[in-house]
């Protein structure tokens, strides 16, 4: 294949985030902390620029460059305007956060976005080798970033165990990936599908490094029992980047299932003997575990950290619903929980102020009596994480237990359910405590416009898209080709 210049017109995204990022980079060394308000704004521009650039290169065709280590398609395109937004929205409500703590540094939006780039590098890997060298992009930056207060003794506990356990992890995956490449003697997902197809593999070599990829999938999301993680980071690391971290990564680890588990090893996934029984037995322990545990926690970080544990469950109950409609319904499911999880821990980092994080159930208490406005996007929040009609957490629980009810699989739509009503009670209790309760301190509630006006467009979201679900599951629908 000759090597020309048009072959990098699909990269662009990621060649522009790359070279815009060393530019900020390099332009914040020579600014005073007086001028960082500057950084902050060219990092905005990156994202909303970067998106440009996306949707200009997307044609609706999918296109396999780089000798198959690159795909560029629909279902990346989208994923990459989605992960994009979701990181738009964490940059403005993390600045006045960070200025507080006098953490406001042009390397935090840096290392922000080189996560970005691992992520849309893993939403376009076509092999295993590209898919690797961008998670470990990501993982390597949001170690950084979760010991990005270095006063902070929990940041620095937090991302030592994120670390270790991350290694372990990033260990058990490349070890399957040797195994499956050992079994079939191909990197890329068209070539390791069609080995598989042929039946010409050693099918038990197959299936151990199947496991252990399985492991690293279930880790990246969280899911029990590779959750032990979650909880810890989530509580230790600063709030603005809980809001980043929260969200946006869950978005690439569903592109990372689907071009794993569906483009490449799908002939591995039928029945209990394949992946198919491994994730089942991941969404129900991730439903179960976090559903309930999260009842227990009054940290409210800890408690969106379990309960993210259970929409993960969603999630993998999304992909087992099979081609079409389960796809559909995932990544309509991954894209709205990212938008509402980023808008939650948001809404913390607006409450947070100098010295004190809004982190516990009573920092919530009678915000309704201090900013009704806030409060009433708090609720919208909740209310779509429990799957309250009309919001669009409804809408994705919905669309999830309707496939999985057209795929046969209906005992696990009765299981969703059941543990869907016992997580309605913690989201449920936040709203109580917000409306019903009498505020602690008389402090009032400050906020930046930028941020409100963030919170405002990222809460009403959530109702919009409740009212028309179409207008992105259609998307979602064109993108995953069902």
């Amino acid at each position: 294949m000759d090597f020309n210049i048009s072959t990098l017109l699909p990269v662009m995204p990621e060649i522009f985030l790359l070279t815009a990022t060393c530019v900020i980079l390099v332009i914040d060394l020579f600014l005073s902390q007086q001028s960082r308000m500057f950084t902050y704004g060219l990092a905005l521009g990156t994202l909303l620029a970067t998106i440009a650039v996306v949707a200009f290169v997307g044609n609706g065709e999918s296109q396999v460059l780089l000798h198959g280590a690159y795909i560029r398609d629909p279902m990346g395109d989208l994923l990459k305007v989605a992960l994009l937004t979701v990181a738009f929205f964490s940059f403005v409500y993390s600045r006045r956060y960070l200025e507080q703590r006098d953490i406001f540094k042009g390397e935090f939006y840096v290392l922000a976005m080189l996560a970005l780039l691992g992520m849309m590098v893993m939403i376009s890997a076509g092999g295993f080798l590209s898919l690797y060298l961008g998670l470990e992009l990501l993982a390597l930056s949001l170690y950084a970033l979760v010991a990005f207060d270095r006063k902070s003794e929990k940041g620095s506990e937090a991302a030592m165990k994120y670390f270790v356990l991350g290694a372990i992890a990033s260990g058990m995956l490349l070890y399957g990936i040797s195994m499956i490449y050992g079994g079939t003697g191909m990197l890329d997902f068209a070539g390791v599908a069609k080995a598989v197809a042929s039946g010409q593999t050693d099918k038990m070599v197959l299936l151990f490094g199947l496991v252990f990829v399985v492991i690293g999938i279930a880790f990246k999301f969280g899911a029990v029992p590779f959750h032990m993680w979650a909880p810890d980071v989530y509580d230790g690391a600063p709030v603005a980047v809980v809001a980043f971290l929260g969200s946006v990564p869950k978005i690439a680890a569903f592109a990372m299932a689907i071009r794993i588990l569906v483009e490449g090893l799908g002939g591995l996934g039928l029945g209990w003997q394949g992946w198919e029984g491994m994730l089942i037995i991941l969404a129900v322990l991730s439903l179960a575990v976090g559903n309930i545990v999260a009842i227990a926690q009054t940290n409210i970080k800890r408690m969106l950290a379990y309960s993210t544990i259970a929409h993960v469950g969603f999630i993998f109950l999304g992909i087992l619903a099979g081609e079409g409609a389960g796809h559909t319904a995932a990544m309509f499911y991954t894209i709205t929980y990212a938008l509402t999880a980023v808008g939650g821990f948001g809404l913390l980092t607006i409450l947070s102020r100098k010295g004190v994080e809004a982190e516990n159930l009573h920092d919530l208490k009678g915000l309704n009596e201090k900013d009704p406005w806030l409060a009433g996007m708090m609720l919208l929040f909740m209310f779509s994480m429990a799957g309250v009609p009309p919001l669009v957490g409804f809408f994705a629980k919905l669309f999830i237990l309707d496939a999985l009810v057209k795929a046969g699989m209906t005992w696990l739509a009765i299981v969703a359910v059941a543990f869907s009503v016992i997580g309605a009670f913690y989201y449920l209790r936040v709203v109580k405590v917000i409306y019903f309760d009498k505020p602690i301190s008389q402090v009032p509630v400050t906020s930046a416009v930028d941020a409100r006006l963030a919170i405002s467009v990222n809460g009403l979201a959530m109702l919009y898209y409740g009212l028309f679900p179409a207008s992105l599951l259609s998307l979602c629908s064109l993108a995953i080709g069902g």
